[in-house]
């Protein structure tokens, strides 16, 4: 497919990472240490993990069908990055995406900046409203404002990340003379949003420090690039000072297709890339290895 005319705006070099293969890689402690160690002696520079809290079951929400349900592995973000923090030394931490405002605030202010403080500053935290109508109920949140107070949120996590002590009187939140400690590193952590909704693209330029694009090439993704456009020129920002992650997914095999993706990355002014090994038949840890090893070979990431 053609490049957007809009894209050739900044070219810059890409940070590659792995996408955490949540649903796949199991639960042995050991495998995920080798995982994360691994991919970092690599050359990866972040590893970034999706985020569901509870699935629903197929048998009672049959709308499910494919998608993540109560059969579906995943490893808590927080806990698993205070783990990771621990045993790697210059990964990258990523969340891609944190489903915001299923989660209370100021815990995830909290949790966010130990995060920080426990890895030397290596957290980068991606944002979203989510989708799973399941997971609200269960955690007592309401899913039918969920932009409105996400958008609340993020101004409050950036109050207390940069403030020993705030005044916050918004429609859904409310501190009084009151502050987390200890503080991240850098007084102000990387917020990234995610969505593929034009208002979350817009989002995102508006309040956030970069977008994490879930959609493959193609003109759905040419859309959403035109609106990160658009809303960059709205702002007076550009990608010069703008992350913009992409994804590309491995399970298809074909190598002439990775190239041609991560080509696509580049020419659009990508900052960040990760390559997801789920869904591509890898048995174990090692064959997610494997492939990921693949894939940088594949793309002259690795000679």
């Amino acid at each position: 497919m053609t490049i957007p005319d809009h894209s050739l705006e900044v070219r810059r070099s890409i940070r590659v990472g792995a996408i955490f293969p949540q649903t796949e890689i199991g639960a042995d402690p050991h495998e995920i240490v080798r995982y994360a160690t691994q991919i970092e002696d690599m050359g990866f520079r972040h590893v970034l993990a999706f985020d569901h809290v509870v699935g629903g079951s197929v048998a009672a929400y049959p709308h499910l069908g494919k998608r993540y349900n109560s059969e579906s592995m995943f490893h808590e973000v927080f806990v698993l990055f205070g783990y990771l923090a621990a045993v790697t030394k210059d990964l990258e931490l990523a969340s891609g995406v944190i489903i915001l405002p299923q989660r209370q605030a100021t815990l995830v202010a909290k949790q966010a900046a130990e995060i920080d403080v426990l890895s030397g500053g290596r957290l980068r935290l991606g944002v979203g409203i989510g989708w799973n109508e399941i997971e609200f109920q269960a955690l007592g949140e309401n899913f039918r404002n969920r932009a409105r107070r996400m958008e609340e949120q993020i101004a409050l996590l950036r109050r207390l990340w940069g403030e020993r002590v705030i005044d916050f009187d918004g429609q859904y939140h409310t501190v009084k003379q009151a502050g987390i400690h200890p503080l991240p590193l850098r007084r102000a952590i990387p917020l990234w949003i995610g969505g593929t909704a034009e208002p979350a693209v817009r989002r995102a330029v508006r309040l956030g420090d970069g977008y994490m694009a879930t959609t493959p090439m193609s003109p759905a993704l040419d859309a959403i690039l035109g609106w990160l456009q658009d809303e960059l020129v709205r702002n007076d920002r550009s990608l010069a000072d703008f992350g913009l992650e992409g994804r590309i997914s491995l399970a298809s095999g074909d190598e002439e297709a990775w190239k041609r993706e991560f080509a696509y990355w580049q020419e659009v002014g990508a900052s960040h890339l990760s390559f997801n090994t789920m869904g591509a038949g890898a048995l174990g840890t090692d064959e997610h290895l494997r492939l990921l090893e693949r894939a940088l070979r594949a793309t002259e990431m690795l000679q």
